[in-house]
């Protein structure tokens, strides 16, 4: 089908609209991407794709923030990105809007994960938290004044967020 704004999503058979960004998920969503550039691209270790549609295992999904592998971007004869990614992100960003059910979300999460990607996180604004689900290990939740560093994907430890961090972009 052809793509549609806000996009859609093929999930189990049926198509599902993505909300359409609104101030905190938008803010959010472009600085997170632009912090993970700054450090991933420059020492080609992956890049931040915002809206990429990622088609595999039966769906078609778009994630706020999809952090692809550096030696798993897709390249087109002209040697350029392609447009078709036909795998999962090694990192799978989803930040919550009001009108989006967790439980399903975090669902898209874990098909990721299921499907060979590395990690998710599952930000929620209203909640000001970061739910963290590895491909190994049992999901967490880092709430607001939680000054660890949030986990990354291997290759990006320097990235070092916490959550005070994330939500103090909030501020202008």
């Amino acid at each position: 089908m052809p793509e549609t704004k806000p996009a859609r999503e093929y999930v189990n058979g049926a198509i599902v609209d993505k909300p359409m960004p609104k101030g905190k998920h938008s803010r959010l969503q472009s600085r997170l991407a632009r912090e993970i550039d700054l450090l991933a691209e420059e020492g080609k270790i992956a890049l931040a794709l915002t809206e990429l549609r990622c088609t595999f295992g039966g769906r078609s999904l778009v994630p706020d923030i999809a952090v692809v592998r550096w030696d798993s971007l897709p390249l087109d004869a002209d040697g350029e990105i392609a447009d078709r990614f036909d795998c999962p992100p090694a990192w799978t960003i989803e930040i919550l809007s009001p009108e989006q059910s967790a439980t399903l979300v975090m669902e898209k999460i874990l098909f990721c994960l299921d499907r060979g990607a590395e990690l998710g996180w599952l930000v929620d604004p209203q909640a000001k938290s970061v739910s963290v689900f590895h491909a190994s290990a049992a999901p967490r939740v880092y709430l607001l004044g939680d000054a660890l560093p949030l986990p990354v994907i291997s290759g990006l430890e320097a990235l070092a967020l916490s959550v005070e961090e994330i939500f103090g972009w909030l501020k202008v």
